[in-house]
């Protein structure tokens, strides 16, 4: 069981693991020559290197290196073994390229000490100032001298810690590193991934193991297995069984990267040295980020590179894909696409691969390199109409920035209230949480996946979440770019959460279409969510230092909801649900102001009253870009 959930959780991130049909390794054994080489790299430690070199290269016909690093296994292991796909599409594989795998340093065959999201070193003063940048531009290096017949230039790609590893190592600024695709990249774990907002993502603790235990010796086994926590198939209640935080030690009380997280509550230095985005600068070859609207692990790390990249390197090659995708989804195709109960199409995945995928790093690899690709800036889809859209910059340059006002009676529309005195109240009551999702299997699962469009119906009928809706609209209405929650509140308690959700309400005679995944479920009055994100209150002034809400005082929490691009049709409405807990996607706040809740006492969760304001001098509003 654990081996399943294991290899079902890396499958995304491990090349060899992404078949889509038998004839590839067939194809790659016929077209490919493969070798395993342990490359030395400044500070003399080893990183093993597979790389796999077209039989037709000769001095005539060279091609470039198409390479990723990777935490998650270059497997398989051994020079007559072969994985049954090369790269990041079969379009690329049967293009042919020099594929290169590599197991960063620390990992797997790889020699060198492991951390997470490597600090990256601005200014290298000796050999022993090492990062992912140092080690790329010293593997690159290698390459161009002992790999026969490459034509001298270099693209990467890679998909979630592997985006990572895109993007830190696209800093090495070797000069024939002329492309980089990091794809649903990690930016910075206080908001990718294991925290949102600095509130922690409670349902990736099954992933701790294999980001908290550092293997003896170099291995090509996952030596991490055996520290698999099995979960109980109700994932709910075995979270809520565990108690506080601090319960977690019973399992991982020497997994290092999780008492690096609970002795670092806050955004301290710990957190600012693994945020790569402070230093995005001097790009100078081409980038390609590319992410899923529906990702529930990294949405944060693709849309805050772009947006970087762009603000610090206005002169570079630098654009932004995003598909209605879960997690790295678009490497796979899956002939309809789907997430949870909802349909955007066909062959979607084939499209971005043939059409926007292999078009740039043809390009910048094989031809002329000169920009002039015929690709927009901006490729992003539609979720609501369910098509792509292109842009020239994004955010879009035609939005207008818009409120979409609270009101008495769950109302919501874009006029301010003019009600002196009015609020909606809930009481939070931290052993009674609301669930994240309805369906209890993906709570005990390895990562959270579905919850990203499920329907919200499930929450509208508690009375400790709130409601707010528009009329029916007459009209379309596209909210294409940034999303920021404006709530004015007030609680009984010194600390609180609030997780804020975008839905789209569906017609009362929506038809289901032709590939639901489960017969029992119904489109009509269907409450898709579109966007959520969680911010924790003691944050609300810095991430750096914290402070306690002062009891029954109007406060401001202002956060950003990730962007989105999504059209609300003509007979749909607008909703917004407001809630303190989304248990166990994100642990529990005790209510009570305590200086690190990763040590808080059971004795410590308490109930509050939370009261959201809606009236004259204390509007809330979710402020969204409206496309024109």
């Amino acid at each position: 069981m654990l081996k399943n959930l294991l290899s079902i959780a890396l499958m995304l991130f491990v090349c060899a693991a992404n078949a889509q049909n038998t004839g590839d390794e067939k194809f790659i054994r016929e077209n490919y020559s493969k070798s395993e080489y342990d490359i030395q790299v400044r500070d003399g430690v080893k990183l093993h290197t597979i790389v796999y070199v077209p039989k037709d290269a000769s001095a005539e016909k060279k091609y470039p290196f198409l390479m990723q690093r990777t935490c998650y296994s270059v497997a398989p292991y051994g020079e007559n073994n072969y994985p049954p796909r090369l790269g990041p599409s079969p379009a690329l594989m049967r293009d042919k390229f020099i594929f290169v795998y590599q197991d960063v340093r620390g990992r797997y065959m790889s020699e060198g000490e492991w951390t997470n999201m490597t600090p990256h070193i601005d200014q290298k003063k000796s050999k022993s100032d090492v990062d992912e940048a140092s080690d790329m531009y010293d593997t690159i290096e290698w390459l161009l001298k002992n790999v026969p017949n490459n034509n001298g230039r270099v693209g990467q790609w890679g998909i979630s810690y592997p985006g990572f590893y895109t993007t830190a190592s696209a800093l090495c600024e070797h000069p024939a590193l002329k492309a980089s695709s990091p794809q649903a990249p990690i930016a910075d774990f206080f908001f990718d991934d294991f925290h949102h907002n600095g509130a922690f993502t409670q349902g990736y603790y099954l992933t701790f193991p294999v980001f908290g235990i550092k293997p003896p010796k170099p291995t090509t086994s996952s030596w991490f297995a055996g520290d698999m926590i099995q979960p109980e198939p109700d994932g709910f209640a075995f979270n809520l069984n565990m108690g506080s935080l601090k319960d977690f030690d019973r399992y991982y009380s020497k997994n290092f990267f999780w008492q690096e997280t609970v002795n670092h509550p806050n955004k301290d230095e710990f957190w600012k040295k693994r945020d790569i985005l402070p230093h995005l600068k001097g790009i100078k070859h081409a980038f390609m980020t590319v992410g899923g609207w529906f990702d529930a692990e990294d949405l944060y790390g693709p849309l805050n590179t772009y947006k970087t990249i762009e603000k610090n390197n206005p002169s570079a090659y630098n654009t932004i894909v995003v598909g209605p995708f879960g997690h790295g989804r678009w490497s796979r195709e899956t002939g309809h696409t789907l997430h949870n109960d909802i349909y955007f199409g066909d062959s979607i995945a084939t499209f971005y691969q043939n059409n926007i995928e292999a078009k740039f790093f043809k390009h910048f690899l094989k031809e002329a390199g000169d920009g002039k690709t015929g690709l927009p800036e901006a490729y992003l889809f539609d979720t609501g109409k369910k098509e792509w859209k292109t842009f020239d910059k994004w955010p879009a340059a035609s939005v207008e920035k818009k409120k979409l006002y609270f009101h008495s009676n769950g109302k919501l529309d874009f006029n301010a209230p003019k009600e002196a005195k009015s609020v909606s109240e809930y009481v939070s009551d931290p052993m009674k949480p609301v669930p994240y999702t309805a369906n209890y299997k993906q709570m005990s699962g390895f990562t959270p996946f579905e919850y990203m469009s499920e329907d919200q119906r499930f929450a509208a009928t508690r009375s400790d979440v709130l409601v707010f809706e528009t009329d029916v609209l007459d009209q379309d209405i596209t909210l294409g770019g940034e999303i920021n929650a404006l709530l004015k509140i007030s609680s009984t308690g010194t600390d609180a959460d609030f997780f804020v959700k975008l839905i789209d309400v569906y017609p009362g005679d929506e038809k289901n279409h032709s590939y639901m995944p489960d017969a029992k479920t119904v489109l009509a009055g269907y409450q898709q969510m579109v966007r959520s994100e969680v911010m924790r209150a003691r944050f609300r002034n810095s991430f750096e230092k914290p402070e306690a809400l002062v009891a029954g005082k109007i406060t401001d929490i202002k956060f950003r909801l990730q962007d989105v691009l999504h059209t609300f049709k003509k007979g749909h409405k607008v909703m917004i649900q407001v809630q303190s807990t989304a248990f166990p996607l994100f642990d529990r706040n005790p209510q009570k102001y305590v200086e690190n809740i990763y040590k808080a006492q059971d004795a410590d969760f308490t109930t509050a009253k939370q009261t959201v304001y809606h009236q004259t001098n204390a509007a809330s509003a979710l402020e969204v870009d409206v496309i024109k």
